[in-house]
């Protein structure tokens, strides 16, 4: 199995660095949302998870997905090969598979309870900003390699598509949970077509609803064609996190590590209420509704 890719690690990783530096810097020069907890602590806790995590993207995650597709290309295997198409469009077409897949992962990550325990990890962040793109379980991460490695055979990528389409993937993913405030009227028309930061802080709300919607990664389309899109709710109405998970002081690195093995929480505050949103609310200037 292939592991060492020049072009994805002289050209990719550095776009993928200075795409991070100007999110930070943007975020903390226009703020979407206003912080519930001190940045340093949440930044400790959030590097922590992803110092275990990412390498498992690289050395598992990326390996086993360009294989997969690099025999599926030398056995002319998968939905592509078979169409007989220009290469141009089994790029194109097979770009756009690729991010469905990933839609439809992101659903059974919310849907299966064994996958929720992990991905919960990533939503009990009671911020959401840059540090958040990479707040993900290894546990997660490991799970999608047979997923995802499976998706890119069955849909027959070219196995070079996998290298751009994973760099876009992790750049789209950074941009969308960025704290970056984009002026109102250029983000309502962007959304249109990719995830936002607007989009996807209502996917991070605790009303279950909520969290359950706008599930795409890069192309918002997806969420649009499965009637899964939620663009009615105001940045300044959201709560960000579980309702469960409110204590801060659970939330060091060990204990997130451990989550995915605890007992299971129901979708409660600690109170004992179920957060909820009126459904009536009037459309507003607020909302990316177009």
């Amino acid at each position: 199995m292939k592991f060492l890719f020049p072009k994805f690690n002289k050209i990719g990783m550095p776009l993928l660095g200075a795409a991070a530096v100007a999110l930070f810097v943007l975020q903390n020069r226009h703020k979407l949302r206003k912080r519930v907890r001190i940045a340093e602590e949440r930044y400790l806790e959030n590097g922590s998870v992803a110092l275990a995590a990412l390498p498992a993207l690289r050395f598992a995650l990326l390996p086993a997905m360009y294989g997969a597709a690099q025999k599926a290309n030398k056995h002319n295997f998968g939905l592509l090969p078979r169409l007989g198409a220009p290469k141009w469009v089994k790029y194109t077409l097979g770009f756009a598979l690729l991010d469905y897949t990933n839609y439809l992962w992101h659903i059974l990550l919310h849907k299966l309870p064994w996958l929720w325990r992990f991905h919960n990890v990533h939503h009990v962040d009671m911020d959401l900003d840059l540090s958040t793109a990479w707040r993900f379980h290894i546990g997660e991460n490991i799970a999608s390699v047979p997923y995802r490695s499976f998706m890119a055979a069955f849909i027959g990528v070219p196995a070079p598509l996998v290298l751009f389409y994973e760099v876009i993937f992790e750049g789209c993913t950074a941009f969308h949970h960025s704290n970056w405030r984009l002026p109102f009227w250029v983000e309502r028309r962007l959304c249109q077509v990719v995830v936002t930061p607007r989009m996807h802080g209502i996917h991070h709300s605790i009303v279950a609803q909520e969290t359950n919607s706008n599930f795409s990664v890069i192309f918002s389309f997806w969420d649009r064609l499965h009637s899964t899109l939620r663009l009615n709710i105001p940045q300044d109405a959201i709560t960000i996190g579980v309702p469960s998970y409110r204590n801060p002081a659970e939330q060091s690195p060990m204990r997130l590590f451990l989550m995915p093995f605890d007992e299971p929480r129901p979708w409660k505050l600690p109170s004992g209420k179920i957060p909820a949103r009126n459904e009536d609310m009037p459309v507003t200037k607020t909302h990316l509704l177009p």
